[in-house]
């Protein structure tokens, strides 16, 4: 199967102070490398603050990487010119988080839903039809072309966000946590609208999300993100060999009565990204941290099974 998307050595850091006060770094994403294959979806997951809004973006390019190289359907997103990358952007695409502050409040649904063709200098051969056919798509009534935000329920914004996102038939879409902000029984027909348009359009997806039963779930690779670094990269259906990972299985909820487990909460502080350690950043966390966790940062290996697993220490 070909990569609609690698990456290779991402990663991108933040300078703060200086002048007067001492210059520090953030690092936000570490040395990321993985690729996503034409019609998968691949999802990343792990706790808030451990990179994954930041690499959607390095992904799509809205934000510059420090290091490292995009190739997406194998061009080098790096070297292209604002105009190349904008024509570029027609095939990879967004959905952000917040359906609440994703659509301009001034803007109708019809507004919202042919922006997307004006930035692009394109125009759709009949703009109500496009409208009506993009909402058509998402499940909700072509009447609510002519409403505004405020007048909308969070689910119905995010199909919009979603249809929006759909406009200019991408071939890659970047989904950033789509279901964090919506009520359970909302974010289930939300994702099975997106399973439905996957099967139906031939999409790509790159799945953000903070909740690996979700992922487990929807996806069908899995990259396990912890203080901008992967430490583990598994198939949906296989065991977590990462103490982390495994950490995040136990703290999700399980809906099926028959599997129902006792949450558990990951305890311990989360290292700064200011002042990496130097060894594994999981190691103060870890019930199976040993000497050499604490002093060399383990790299990601291929194990018998395939699975990759960043982990001195790796669970049977």
């Amino acid at each position: 199967m070909s990569e609609l998307l690698t990456v290779r050595g991402l990663s991108r850091r933040f300078a703060s102070g200086g002048l007067l006060g001492k210059r520090k770094v953030f690092h936000a994403v570490s040395d990321v490398s993985f690729s996503v294959p034409h019609g998968q979806i691949v999802g990343v997951v792990g706790e808030s603050g451990c990179g994954k809004s930041t690499l959607a973006r390095l992904v799509l390019r809205l934000i510059q990487p420090s290091e490292g190289e995009v190739q997406f359907d194998g061009l080098d997103m790096g070297p292209l010119s604002p105009g190349d990358l904008r024509r570029l952007r027609r095939r990879m695409q967004l959905v952000f988080q917040d359906p609440y502050s994703a659509i301009d409040p001034r803007y109708s649904v019809r507004d919202a839903l042919l922006e997307p063709f004006q930035v692009q200098g394109m125009n759709p051969r009949s703009a109500d039809t496009t409208v009506a056919s993009l909402l058509d798509m998402v499940g909700l009534n072509p009447a609510l072309a002519q409403s505004y935000p405020h007048q909308l329920s969070g689910g119905q914004k995010q199909r919009i966000g979603i249809a929006r996102a759909l406009a200019l038939n991408p071939s890659l879409v970047v989904l950033d946590e789509p279901t964090a902000s919506l009520d359970v029984s909302v974010q289930a027909q939300i994702v099975a609208l997106l399973n439905k348009l996957r099967q139906e359009l031939g999409l790509t997806y790159l799945f953000i999300s903070h909740d690996l039963g979700l992922v487990r779930y929807f996806c069908d690779q899995i990259l396990v993100m912890y203080l901008g670094r992967i430490v583990e990269i598994m198939r949906n259906d296989a065991a977590p060999a990462h103490p982390y990972t495994r950490a995040l299985l136990d703290s999700t909820f399980e809906p099926d009565p028959r599997q129902r487990r006792t949450i558990a909460r990951l305890a311990g502080e989360v290292p700064s990204g200011y002042d990496l350690p130097p060894g594994c950043a999981f190691a103060g966390r870890c019930s199976q941290a040993s000497d050499i966790c604490r002093r060399v940062r383990p790299e990601l290996t291929v194990r018998e099974n395939g699975q990759r697993v960043a982990c001195h220490n790796p669970l049977s």
